[in-house]
């Protein structure tokens, strides 16, 4: 007969009760299915479909709460907590977290999954039989995707981080397809599990997408004239900048590029909402005398 191991589907007999709960065999060996495992009423005398999983010491347990990650079988898993000195733990739909090991994770924590994200995974044992959580790799992702048609350029889409690189990040969208992040895209560190929205920059022949967290060019100008109006505003009406101030004070005041503050000051002179003067900008009809 088969061993029994952690993180497989069983159907096991009843054989006795206990005050804590009710214990099941296989004919050979006897495991405990705690009250709080158990879906009532609790029938002594039929067969018992359960899930098995090692307790906080560590012996082989049962619960009547089947998961849809088990050993083999992958599925979207929530991020319950961490602890840096051995990894972070999923939520697998069961009373106990499962420990996803700082070795399957980067090498600095900051890249490590929060509470609240999610990674796609299944279970493994380690040569000790103790259940941990597995990320899937790319093959499984892939298995999982879906190609993404051309339509589907310049959209927004909604994406998780599953894999982290020096270059960049892998995505995959909530639709299913499989995207790549260049770090020039990114804004901020990105970490895995992390879920952000993003748009889609390239639809590649292979049905793979590139993202970015960037806004788009007319979406980034407008922001800027915003800062830049309620700058002037502030200061009633005019600042000590135009557009051939130097970059490193144009970004020491405004965080952006000189060329993006010039983008800026043209759309508003267009506009004709401000003009310039002696090396300052003035809005209309504002000017200091």
């Amino acid at each position: 007969m088969e061993t029994l191991k952690a993180g497989t589907v069983v159907t096991l007999e009843f054989s006795h009760k206990a005050p804590f709960g009710y214990f099941l065999t296989d004919g050979t060996q006897e495991i405990l299915l705690h009250e709080n495992d158990a879906v009532q009423p609790f029938d002594e005398h039929a067969p018992q479909k359960v899930f098995l999983y090692q307790d906080h010491q560590g012996r082989l347990a049962a619960t009547m709460h089947i998961p849809d990650i088990r050993l083999g079988v992958y599925n979207w898993a929530r991020i319950a907590g961490m602890r840096k000195k051995y990894g972070v733990f999923v939520d697998i739909g069961i009373n106990k977290d499962v420990l996803l090991s700082k070795d399957d994770l980067p090498d600095e924590w900051p890249d490590w999954p929060a509470e609240g994200d999610r990674v796609y995974c299944s279970l493994k044992l380690d040569k000790k039989n103790r259940l941990f959580a597995r990320l899937a790799d790319e093959p499984i992702m892939r298995m999982l995707s879906v190609p993404a048609s051309e339509d589907l350029f310049n959209q927004e889409v909604d994406a998780a981080v599953y894999r982290l690189l020096s270059e960049g990040a892998h995505l995959i969208t909530d639709e299913g397809y499989l995207g790549f992040m260049h770090n020039s895209e990114k804004e901020g560190r990105l970490r895995l599990g992390q879920s952000i929205h993003c748009r889609v920059i390239d639809v590649k022949e292979d049905g793979t997408i590139n993202l970015s967290m960037h806004a788009r060019s007319y979406e980034s100008i407008d922001k800027h004239t915003a800062a830049i109006l309620e700058y002037m505003n502030a200061r009633g009406g005019a600042m000590p900048y135009w557009d051939k101030s130097l970059p490193e004070d144009i970004r020491n005041r405004f965080s952006i590029s000189k060329g993006d503050f010039k983008k800026a000051l043209g759309k508003l002179m267009k506009e004709d909402k401000i003009y310039q003067k002696d090396g300052w900008s003035y809005i209309r009809g504002a000017e200091k005398n």
